[in-house]
C-alpha cells in the first residue's frame, strides 16, 4: 500500500466536484462542445443562472474548468487532462 496521502486526497477532491448530475452533465457538454458560456448552458439544463454559476464556480475551484474572458462573455472550458479522460472514459467515450 502507497500512504501518498496528498495525492489521494487531490483525486478525491475531484471526484467529489464531479459527484453531481449537475456538474457531471456541465463537464460532458463541455467535452462535447469545447467551451460555451453560463447562459447556453442554463438553456440547455433548463436551471436558473445562478444555480449553473454556483456549479460552475466549484468546477473551477477544483481546478477542473478555466474560463476565458472575450469582452463581455466569460467561456468555460474543462481543464484537467485527468478530468477528459475519466468522463470520456465513464461514459464510453473515445478520446
Amino acid at each position: 500500500m502507497d500512504n501518498n496521502f496528498k495525492e489521494y486526497h487531490e483525486a478525491a477532491e475531484i471526484l467529489k466536484a464531479l459527484a453531481h448530475p449537475v456538474r457531471l452533465c456541465i463537464v460532458k457538454g463541455l467535452l462535447k462542445k469545447g467551451s460555451c458560456n453560463v447562459s447556453f448552458m442554463q438553456e440547455c439544463l433548463d436551471l436558473p443562472q445562478s444555480t449553473v454559476s454556483q456549479h460552475l464556480q466549484k468546477l473551477r475551484s477544483s481546478g477542473i474548468v478555466e474560463t476565458e474572458r472575450n469582452g463581455l462573455e466569460v467561456n468555460y472550458t474543462v481543464r484537467d487532462e485527468k478530468v477528459k479522460s475519466l468522463v470520456r472514459m465513464f461514459f464510453g467515450e473515445e478520446s
